[in-house]
């Protein structure tokens, strides 16, 4: 089955319902669900009239909009492939990215198209299509507009792949993760169940595969009026006008876009009564940001998810559900409460031997090497909606793994599982620090650090045998905090505290630590 298939299945049910809400040319814009399918198959008919076939793949540079997904439903239509890669990664990364999977299109903006200026490997992209102002050597977006809609479907199957996205792997070479139709609609089912998506609802959406989940559910998506590849730098005034104005009722988004929203919110005194779902995920997801978002959105359900590219989602909680023997748990490094797993997805722990490869297991095997209940160790995960290899099996021998004949990934997370199934995140494996006083894991830190009403984030790492806390307040503070901070650390047995102006973080989400960066800086 074509993902499509659920696409148009929306579009017969609410034609006239605002599918995707965004901003064009500064301008509010609304495009129907029947717009978007018909603008889709116009698209799709000049694919396929450029000579695009079932499997090519088409690499798209576009901004969350409507024409993304008006592209991307072209591409699923004629069974082609989309291709993403982040060109923020520079050009090396780029034509790394080209030579795994060689595109057959490309479809992108005015600007991107400027990247073929210092890139060989996109030059050599035999058919180029520009969304916006007209640049040489590409075919006008707005061509398709004169021609007759695409009619037919390519039918396809569970194994037919439909979109490409790279990841780093260990050793800084991408790794290719193709998902199929049949995985994407996996996804969708888990997401949909998972996300409470309700067809009509109007959805504040920022990660692009939710927005796909919503159109697939009859969910509008209102993409805010913000830089999405910066989530922790948006300007939160219009978006808090776009949520209250357009009457949204969810969002899924990360930690360091809701916490913007909520500290410019909770200082100025406005609350957004109509929400009634967040969903955080994607980086940490503290306490005490769950706590702000329910001041922020007091008739709201806030829920954090854990999930990761291979996996999404893993496990999930309620702010409804974390008790206050629950936050003094997380407080006094026991580690940072992810909640139950969702049901369509197998987890368990096995022991930490990161770096190493494991497996392959029988099933008796494996649960004779599974940890025991409160036993930190690896988390690992399986599903029909878990990706089950790369492409050319790059990456597969440091990730994957078999148990008789089901293939398990390696997230590369600790945790443990509770007395109640609940699962605790420990950090990431490769993070621990292992020295004379034993192992210590990131989160049982990092979360009891976060918990402090003027830090806005910390990490610990170990330098030259001293395990090392590095902290970012949110104004100066004075000796007597840090000799505070530090006796409530007492049990994680840290040597130093060092203010830094700004941690280091994922470019992605702008939330997760990056600890490469942040050794770097202990050594500065």
């Amino acid at each position: 089955m074509n993902l499509i298939h659920l696409l148009q299945s929306q579009t017969n049910k609410h034609s006239t319902q605002p599918a995707i809400i965004d901003t064009y040319r500064r301008q509010r814009r609304v495009t129907t669900f029947a717009e978007l399918d018909h603008q889709s198959a116009q698209i799709a008919a000049m694919l396929r009239q450029s000579g695009l076939r079932p499997g090519d793949a088409v690499l798209v540079f576009q901004s969350m909009s409507a024409e993304l997904y008006i592209a991307l439903g072209a591409i699923f239509r004629l069974g082609l492939v989309a291709m993403f890669l982040d060109p923020g990664q520079g050009k090396d990364h780029i034509e790394a990215c080209c030579a795994l999977h060689p595109p057959q299109a490309l479809i992108a903006g005015s600007k991107a198209h400027l990247l073929r200026l210092v890139s060989p490997a996109l030059r050599r992209i035999p058919q180029k299509f520009v969304v916006g102002r007209l640049v040489p050597g590409a075919t006008s977006w707005e061509r398709a507009s004169q021609l007759p809609a695409h009619p037919d479907i390519f039918a396809g199957c569970d194994d037919t792949p439909a979109l490409l996205t790279f990841t780093s792997g260990s050793t800084g070479q991408p790794k290719a993760a193709l998902r199929t139709h049949g995985f994407l609609l996996a996804q969708h089912q888990v997401l949909s169940d998972s996300l409470h998506l309700t067809a009509g609802q109007v959805d504040l959406s920022t990660m692009p595969i939710v927005t796909l989940a919503n159109l697939a559910s009859g969910v509008t998506s209102l993409i805010p009026q913000a830089d999405l590849r910066y989530p922790g730098r948006i300007d939160p005034a219009p978006v808090m006008a776009q949520i209250q104005t357009e009457r949204v009722d969810s969002t899924v988004a990360s930690p360091a876009l809701l916490a913007r929203l909520a500290d410019y919110g909770l200082s100025k005194g406005k609350q957004l009564p109509g929400l009634k779902k967040i969903f955080t995920g994607g980086a940490p997801v503290f306490p005490h940001l769950l706590d702000r978002l329910r001041q922020l959105a007091p008739n709201a359900e806030v829920v954090a998810v854990y999930g990761s590219t291979e996996a999404e989602p893993m496990a999930k909680i309620s702010t409804a559900d974390i008790s206050t023997e629950d936050k003094q748990a997380m407080q006094s490094g026991r580690g940072l409460l992810a909640g139950l797993p969702v049901d369509a997805i197998q987890l368990r722990i096995i022991p930490d031997r990161w770096g190493e490869p494991v497996g392959p297991y029988s099933g008796v095997e494996f649960a004779a090497v599974s940890c025991a209940m409160g036993e930190i160790g690896e988390i690992v995960v399986s599903g029909n909606h878990v990706l089950t290899g790369y492409l050319h099996g790059q990456g597969d021998a440091e990730i994957k793994f078999k148990v008789d004949d089901t293939i398990w990934h390696r997230t590369g997370d600790a945790g443990y599982l509770d007395s109640q199934g609940r699962l605790w995140l420990m950090g990431r494996c490769a993070a621990r620090i292992d020295d004379q006083r034993g192992r210590l894991y990131p989160f049982t830190v990092e979360c009891a650090v976060s918990a402090q009403p003027d830090v806005q984030r910390g990490a610990v790492v170990a330098h030259r045998g001293w395990r090392v806390l590095l902290v970012e307040f949110k104004r100066p503070i004075g000796a007597a905090q840090v000799a505070e901070l530090m006796a409530s650390l007492a049990w994680a047995g840290i040597n130093d505290i060092r203010i830094v102006k700004k941690l280091p973080v994922d470019k992605r989400h702008n939330a997760k630590i990056d600890y490469s960066a942040l050794q770097q800086l202990v050594i500065d």
